[in-house]
């Protein structure tokens, strides 16, 4: 195969076939144009997360849109590690970090969730933005799914019990994280809680689920942002496709 990583990377939501043409939007054919100085003929490559990754030649540009030419398919679609981040929204720098790591990291979901002591909101859709620039740059073959925030209750009330839950509970005692997760495969899921942590409540009901699994990371109480990519790092390197 050619040698194509060099070449500048795009997601887009139009369906990727070859001979298709496609109109950029205005960001990414500034992107192109003025940042990148490409031409008419240059290549690029383009990715939008159902059907694999294309080159693909820009055809036409104007002062108001770029279009291009889609060419062969370089790359099939892979499916990503059936793994899911389910996380208290917090602060929003914090939330950027979050969400920018776990698509690096391969999620197929991301699941805000409120929680007793969760104090923070979080914009799901301004989050897009930093989740594309994430698989672009990270040569990721999709886009993970996203859900509107919900109670804790309710992710609870309609869980499909197949899918394995650990939560970081590092207010009880809780086996090792790389032990448990050692024995737990895809499909899986890792919830966190906010800053503060969950309610005696809250746990009590997380531990009464045959479901679920409670973790330790460790004797250091670790933000939650942090705790979020340690815990979806241990699943990718003992579970996941690392």
């Amino acid at each position: 195969m050619r040698d194509f990583y060099k070449l500048p990377r795009l997601y887009v939501t139009d369906q990727l076939a070859h001979g298709a043409d496609i109109t950029l939007p205005d960001q990414q054919s500034h992107y192109l144009a003025r940042v990148m100085r490409r031409n008419i003929g240059d290549q690029v490559r383009l990715f939008g997360g159902r059907n694999g990754e294309y080159i693909a030649s820009i055809i036409h540009i104007s002062k108001r849109e770029m279009r291009l030419q889609v060419g062969e398919q370089i790359r099939p679609h892979i499916p990503p590690p059936d793994i899911w981040l389910l996380f208290a929204p917090i602060k929003p720098k914090r939330n950027v970090f979050i969400v920018e790591k776990a698509t690096e990291l391969g999620v197929s979901l991301l699941q805000p969730v409120i929680t007793a002591r969760t104090t923070s909101k979080i914009n799901m859709d301004k989050m897009h933005a930093h989740i594309i620039e994430a698989a672009e740059q990270t040569e990721r073959l999709d886009l993970p799914h996203v859900r509107e925030a919900l109670k804790l209750e309710r992710i609870l009330e309609n869980w499909d019990a197949n899918r394995a839950l650990v939560f970081a509970d590092e207010a009880g005692e809780a086996k090792p994280a790389a032990a448990a997760l050692a024995k737990i495969k895809a499909p899986a899921a890792i919830l966190i809680g906010p800053e503060g942590g969950f309610t005696a409540d809250e746990r009590d009901i997380l531990r009464a689920k045959p479901y679920v699994t409670p973790i330790s990371l460790g004797p250091r109480i670790l933000r939650a942002d942090t705790a979020a990519l340690a815990g979806l790092a241990l699943w990718q390197a003992l579970s996941g496709d690392w």
